[in-house]
């Protein structure tokens, strides 16, 4: 049965609406403390904290509208997802599987969504639940599955440019030979987490550009790939060549952690660029930001 727009607003999700915060807090407060001190901390999931606050603050941001609707709960649908929700909780929580613990969350998240305003309240906030995927940490098995072609494509890419370049240069494996020193292209190199980010960034962008063309937002998402693999590949020439010059303690020193920031700021400046074409192709520069 549609849903009416024009019946008035019902009372009990006004009340409950602190009592489902309440219980999501109870549940999830502990989750997230506990992946501040273990997952968090790794560099392929490091993005989750940020990942959860912008979609949290996306939903605040439109808190109001989402009040306002007209639209009834949906009590058996939202009930039932709860009780999806809490029970993949349950079993993430108690057997130490954290995807499956984060990923409860969305489910929760969407089950309160269906009890407050029914199914309008989950096409309003769409966005912000698809978002939060990018919170939910990459199994192991598939982690390092990805994981060492991307170490393989990197290096062999960064050791045939450098040749190309006249550099001294060998490669074996994902380990690289510059004149005297051995650089392993360790995972945190391979651009795994630099892809989750940065596609993420990437939505959030056109999230915030409101970018109405699906074409568009497609293919500026699918580039955000070769970019990052392309910022990543700069990343370790970079390292390469701090380490070829000024020694292998100033490349696996502070130059190291610098290295990340500038991974980001030229995939950053490339989507950006790549934004800028695609403009002249799309008519949405109505919705840029002046």
């Amino acid at each position: 049965m549609a849903e009416s727009k024009n019946e008035p607003l019902p009372e009990w999700p006004r009340r409950s609406l602190g009592l489902l915060l309440l219980g999501l807090l109870a549940c999830y407060v502990p989750t997230y403390m506990a992946f501040a001190n273990t997952v968090w901390t790794k560099d392929d999931s490091g993005h989750g904290p940020m990942i959860l606050a912008l979609a949290l603050w996306l939903m605040w941001r439109d808190r109001n509208t989402f009040l306002a609707l007209r639209s009834g709960p949906r009590p058996v649908a939202g009930l039932v997802t709860l009780v999806a929700g809490m029970l993949t909780y349950i079993l993430g929580r108690s057997q130490g599987i954290d995807f499956l613990e984060a990923a409860s969350n969305i489910v929760a998240f969407m089950a309160c969504l269906l009890l407050l305003r029914g199914w309008a309240g989950v096409r309003l906030f769409w966005f912000p639940l698809f978002f939060m995927i990018f919170m939910i940490p990459v199994p192991g098995v598939l982690a390092q599955a990805l994981t060492l072609p991307l170490k393989s494509a990197v290096s062999y890419c960064a050791e045939a440019l450098l040749y190309w370049a006249g550099y001294p240069m060998g490669r074996s494996g994902v380990t690289l030979v510059v004149g005297p020193y051995r650089l392993l292209v360790a995972d945190a190199c391979a651009g795994l987490n630099s892809i989750f980010t940065l596609e993420s960034l990437g939505l959030f962008y056109m999230k915030l550009m409101d970018y109405k063309s699906a074409k568009r937002n497609m293919l500026l998402a699918i580039m955000i790939l070769p970019i990052s693999f392309v910022s990543n590949t700069i990343r370790v020439i970079a390292l390469v060549l701090v380490t070829y010059y000024l020694g292998d303690e100033v490349g696996q020193g502070f130059v190291h952690n610098l290295a990340g920031l500038v991974l980001f700021s030229v995939a950053l400046l490339l989507t950006y660029g790549l934004d800028r074409i695609l403009s002249y192709f799309f008519d949405e520069r109505d919705h840029a930001f002046q």
